[in-house]
């Protein structure tokens, strides 16, 4: 393992969460390696959505700047008709039952992207499923941030949280909702695979407190460790109150920017604020997995 501040010090500038071209970001795994590190990045994990394929790439790119790193990816799970994303960390990326589920949850993709196409050209915007793919390269892994970037570069939006709000949200012209995967085998692929499980972005549900109070007990029963306190998508007012909600559950805590592209991202790798300091940081549990 390569040297690192203690395991236990929540003032690590740990990023557990960041995506590439593997899924829905722009750069590759060797681009984002030394945008981390020279961001002051101590410990990194690439998350790529339903998707491991980057992990070889990311830890040879890390390896090479004597970064440590945590393998990661982000399920994407459906709970109480909602989609909610769960980060897997520090697993064995070769376990099988892994790589068949996450194989199993992208196989919707291409169906669902094909149905968003329909509907959008419905209000006139024509071969977005094309467009969408050129962007994805793979059928597989093809999502609405793919369409959101097909209609930016068609100038039908001025940039992609436009398309969002316009286009690709419920009740809109482009979305179709998906069913992935249940929030009992999302944890289980990873805990099987010897990793931690951890809720991604808690704020930007929107659920009721009933169905978030349903979400944290479920997520813990099933054998989840851990909740993104500090993320790119969190304001301070919400990273205290999921700093809480750990408490509460006996969660770890985790912090991560959800980097996409320098062009559409608001937080970058390694900008984040600390986690607070009273919390279990999520990298204490996974100190024996880190490369």
């Amino acid at each position: 393992m390569n040297p690192v501040k203690p395991m236990f010090n929540s003032q690590l500038n740990a990023d557990l969460h960041c995506h590439s071209v593997v899924s829905d970001g722009t750069l590759t795994p060797e681009v984002l390696a030394p945008r981390a590190k020279a961001n002051g990045v101590e410990l990194w994990s690439l998350t790529d959505h339903d998707e491991i394929g980057g992990q070889d790439r990311a830890l040879a790119a890390a390896k090479a700047l004597n970064m440590p790193y945590l393998t990661g990816t982000e399920i994407s799970v459906t709970f109480a008709g909602h989609t909610v994303h769960i980060v897997g960390l520090g697993f064995d990326h070769h376990n099988s039952n892994l790589t068949q589920g996450l194989r199993q949850t992208r196989g919707g993709r291409e169906e669902r992207a094909r149905e968003m196409s329909n509907g959008l050209a419905k209000v006139g915007i024509h071969g977005a499923y094309e467009g969408a793919l050129k962007f994805a390269g793979n059928p597989e892994l093809i999502s609405r941030t793919h369409f959101a970037r097909f209609m930016v570069e068609s100038g039908v939006c001025q940039d992609t949280s436009e398309v969002f709000r316009r286009f690709l949200t419920e009740n809109k012209p482009g979305y179709v909702p998906h069913r992935w995967a249940s929030l009992k085998e999302a944890v289980q692929w990873i805990t099987q695979a010897q990793g931690i499980a951890v809720i991604a972005h808690p704020a930007r549900y929107r659920f009721t407190p009933n169905e978030e109070y349903a979400l944290f007990t479920e997520f813990k029963n099933h054998g989840g460790q851990a909740v993104e306190v500090v993320t790119g998508s969190h304001t301070a007012a919400e990273a205290l109150r999921y700093a809480s909600t750990a408490l509460e559950f006996g969660l770890a805590a985790s912090r991560g920017s959800d980097f996409h592209s320098p062009d559409e991202s608001h937080t970058d790798l390694g900008s984040l604020p600390f986690l607070p300091s009273q919390l279990t940081p999520v990298w204490a549990l996974l100190a024996d997995r880190i490369q």
